[in-house]
């Protein structure tokens, strides 16, 4: 639609976490180089804690890019499972053949595959659980099961849990008290301060094709800023939204109304971030009212 008419290459405010467009400011640089040492000094659990949008699961595929393709790794993001299809999904990831029917049977084949790949390629293998604040109990029992894998000298397994600030008050939980204590490395990813909004949108601008000076005005960067915290999902579908309208009216510059009216239009309101993994409103969970568990 509007790609030709502003001579793109391809979309440059496509919503899906495409590492190729990877943009990084200060936040996501530290918490892309946190994870990398993680998994390369074997710190077996980390843990990523962000707001909704702010480019975790980015930093996800980013990671997975610069880790060793020998390393066996599964990356889920369907947290909503039951135990065995957990297990099935898993065995799927790390490409396990054959056919199980018990748990017993999958933990015992999980766990020679995991001695067996430690072996031949010296590194644990490594599971990523993205959206972890909605696991249920029964997927944190399995969670606590897998961390128990180990050798004498070695963790079998690596886990990096991926979720929205309220993970932490759900790993708080006594129940998950022992998964808690073995989480060595933490990090709370933070949206875009100003100039770096305004550096993501010309970067993006730039990956998908356009030779010329950009397309939004430093008004209208600024009000993308303000309308949307920082955060990269929001600048994307506020971007998106505003070069269709431009489009349609035939704009070579979007301005500061354009970007007014597009938002208007979205019913978009600036959103209210967190300055840290703790603080902010407390959201309403099963697990901190303690009920899940039978307290």
């Amino acid at each position: 639609m509007y790609r030709s008419y502003y001579g793109f290459l391809r979309s440059p405010f496509e919503e899906t976490p495409d590492p190729s467009f990877l943009y990084l400011g200060n936040a996501h640089r530290e918490g892309l180089a946190t994870l990398a040492y993680g998994v390369r000094a074997r710190k077996g659990f980390v843990l990523l804690t962000g707001e909704a949008g702010t480019g975790k699961t980015t930093l996800i595929h980013a990671l997975l890019l610069q880790l060793d393709q020998s390393m066996a790794s599964a990356f889920l993001f369907q947290p909503k499972l039951e135990p065995l299809d957990f297990l099935r999904l898993l065995f799927d990831e790390f490409g396990i053949q054959g056919e199980f029917s018990t748990k017993a049977d999958y933990l015992f084949e999980l766990n020679r595959f995991l001695v067996d790949h430690l072996a031949q390629k010296d590194q644990p293998a490594l599971l990523i659980l993205d959206e972890a604040q909605n696991l249920s109990p029964e997927l944190w029992e399995e969670i606590r099961l897998l961390s128990n894998l180990e050798t004498p000298a070695s963790k079998l397994i690596q886990i990096m849990l991926i979720g929205q600030p309220e993970l932490n008050e759900i790993l708080a939980h006594n129940a998950l008290q022992q998964l808690r204590q073995r989480i060595v490395l933490r990090y709370h990813l933070q949206p875009f301060v100003g100039e770096e909004t305004a550096a993501y949108i010309e970067e993006r601008l730039r990956l998908a094709g356009f030779a010329r000076k950009g397309i939004f005005t430093k008004a209208a960067l600024k009000e993308i800023h303000t309308l949307t915290g920082g955060v990269p999902r929001l600048i994307n579908m506020l971007c998106n939204n505003a070069l269709r309208l431009g489009y349609s009216r035939e704009l070579s510059e979007i301005g500061e109304a354009e970007i007014l009216e597009v938002a208007s239009d979205m019913q978009l309101e600036a959103p209210a971030v967190s300055a840290d993994a703790g603080s902010g409103p407390a959201k309403s969970s099963q697990w901190t009212k303690g009920k899940l568990f039978g307290f």
